[in-house]
C-alpha cells in the first residue's frame, strides 16, 4: 500500500514536472529569452497564505533550516524541483525484482 501511494504521488510530481517545464517553455519562446518560474514563485501563486504560514513557522522554529535548506530549494525551477521529487519517490516506491536465483 506505502509502494502504490509513492508511486501514486511520484506520477503526479513528475506529470506536474513536465507541465512547469511546458508553460516555461512556452513563456521561453514568448518572451525570446530563457525564463524560468522558480518554485517559490510557483508556490506563492497557487497558496500564498500556505507560503506565508511555512515562512512565519520556518523562521520562528528554525531559522537555520529555513535560510539554509528551504530558501534554496525555493529558488530552484519549479519543473526540476517537481521532477527531481517524482523521481525520488517513483525510485522509493519501486517494486523490486526477485532474482531467478533467489531462495525463498
Amino acid at each position: 500500500m506505502i509502494r502504490f501511494l509513492l508511486r501514486f504521488v511520484g506520477f503526479w510530481l513528475l506529470a506536474g514536472g513536465f507541465v512547469a517545464l511546458i508553460v516555461d517553455g512556452t513563456r521561453s519562446i514568448a518572451a525570446s529569452a530563457l525564463v524560468f518560474t522558480s518554485a517559490g514563485d510557483a508556490w506563492f501563486a497557487l497558496a500564498p497564505a500556505s507560503l506565508e504560514r511555512a515562512e512565519a513557522s520556518g523562521r520562528a522554529g528554525f531559522p537555520t533550516v529555513w535560510n539554509g535548506v528551504l530558501l534554496p530549494l525555493l529558488s530552484l525551477p519549479a519543473f526540476l524541483l517537481l521532477v527531481v521529487l517524482g523521481v525520488m519517490l517513483l525510485t522509493l516506491g519501486r517494486v523490486r525484482e526477485r532474482s531467478r536465483f533467489e531462495v525463498g
